[in-house]
């Protein structure tokens, strides 16, 4: 079967999902200078032929550098935020008023034989953003910084109502006509906190949150965040982060941050199961709890590809329906990728740990331990003593959590009598 129809059948929930919803999408200036802008121009057209609600913000900030550059200014920030004078106004309009043309002419483009054909689309912009000034903090006068007073929700659902793409730029004005410049990820966060949307996509140019190992930190709630922010200290990346957590703990269900640099980076973060970069989301990705009968289904494809290896003891629909209530699973996005089982032994105080699976993609994560977890607790509210698991092939991972090679001996007779001595299962036990 070709990758692309196996990939469509599992993007179809997705699309479902996002149709008539709202995401805001944030891209910064390095964003729009990258070679790969075409195709996250391409993205978002395909995200609007779906049926997805779109509020694009772009930034500026190296287009800025530029004018600055080019009429012999120098830059001022304070505490990373810039000061504009009137001499860097100027060069801030200039280059926000090229840019958003720029994006206007890109999201026009209707070329045959492309992924533009056909789009007709209609780009909306305009005084949308209300702003007011920074003022003087701690002595330094930021002039024409601003701040988002106000993001203009109806008029911006009324052109979405419209299927327009509604741009906004980092520009905001006041009730007195003045201009101001602002940040492009406050423009970002607060309308999509102002909007009720239901993403916040904010692109950059690392694949999500890189940890001290170097490995991408697929999701985090709104509390983790400050820790992750203490350790980055003051870089794009902990800007990014944060705009994600604030809009969050602002009622946005979920926050992305992906690479703009990787081509196809927005889609697989959107229509597929694990993504590529990283969620901020206030519920959790993935969900421990006990099993109900909606959830045989799940467990038979779980379990099967095990159980035909002979790494699991065959069980059938009906035997896993009337067990059902013995399980504990983990879900993720609606699919069973884990699963143990707790049987109490008759006339005993001890318990048996079976059944433990992780499905292949998702193992070395953690979730064998917290399955275990999850039944150690179980058996002790059970009031159990004893935890046994009898295995053929993972004995030094149950070693390694604290079970002791045991023998049919030392099983409780209701359970020694079912031994299968053809499997020669090894047999451990734990106290508990």
């Amino acid at each position: 079967m070709p990758d692309y129809v196996n990939w469509l059948r599992h993007a179809s929930p997705y699309i479902n999902a996002h149709r008539d919803c709202t995401f805001v999408v944030m891209l910064p200036g390095d964003g729009v200078e990258h070679p790969n802008f075409g195709n996250i121009v391409h993205d978002l057209v395909l995200l609007h032929s779906l049926g997805v609600r779109l509020v694009l913000v772009h930034g500026s900030r190296p287009q800025i550098e530029t004018r600055l550059a080019a009429r012999g200014l120098i830059p001022h920030y304070h505490h990373g935020m810039r000061i504009t004078d009137a001499a860097t106004l100027e060069c801030v309009i200039d280059a926000v008023g090229q840019l958003r043309i720029a994006i206007e002419a890109r999201l026009s483009m209707d070329l045959a034989s492309s992924p533009m054909q056909g789009s007709r689309l209609r780009v909306a912009s305009g005084n949308l953003v209300t702003a007011r000034p920074i003022g003087v903090l701690e002595g330094v006068d930021y002039h024409h910084t601003g701040e988002v007073r106000r993001v203009d929700r109806k008029g911006i659902n009324r052109l979405l109502d419209e299927r327009s793409i509604v741009l906004l730029s980092p520009l905001g004005y006041s009730p007195t006509g003045e201009i101001f410049n602002l940040a492009c990820e406050d423009v970002a966060t607060r309308a999509a906190i102002d909007l009720g949307a239901d993403k916040l996509l904010l692109f950059g140019a690392d694949l999500g949150l890189i940890d001290e190992h170097g490995h991408l930190v697929r999701e985090l709630r709104p509390q983790q965040v400050p820790a992750h922010l203490q350790r980055l200290g003051s870089n794009y990346q902990a800007e990014l982060l944060d705009a994600a957590a604030e809009a969050c703990r602002g009622g946005v269900a979920r926050s992305h941050i992906v690479s703009y640099a990787e081509d196809g980076a927005l889609l697989t973060e959107l229509f597929t199961r694990d993504g590529g970069g990283t969620l901020v989301a206030q519920e959790q990705f993935e969900l421990v709890r006990e099993a109900a009968i909606e959830d045989v289904g799940g467990l038979l494809d779980l379990i099967s590809p095990l159980e035909e290896q002979g790494i699991l003891v065959r069980r059938s629909r009906e035997v896993l329906e009337r067990e059902v209530e013995q399980f504990s699973v983990v879900e993720r996005e609606g699919m069973i990728i884990a699963c143990a089982a707790l049987y109490q032994i008759a006339d005993s105080d001890a318990g048996e740990l079976a059944c433990l699976a992780v499905n292949p993609e998702y193992r070395h994560g953690g979730r064998g331990d917290e399955l275990l977890e999850r039944i150690e607790t179980r058996a002790r509210a059970q009031g159990l003593k004893t935890l046994f698991v009898l295995t053929t092939r993972t004995a030094h991972w149950f070693r390694e959590r604290g079970f002791e090679p045991s023998s049919v001996e030392r099983l409780p007779s209701a359970r020694a009598s079912l031994y299968n001595y053809q499997r020669n299962s090894k047999i451990f036990e734990k106290s508990l």
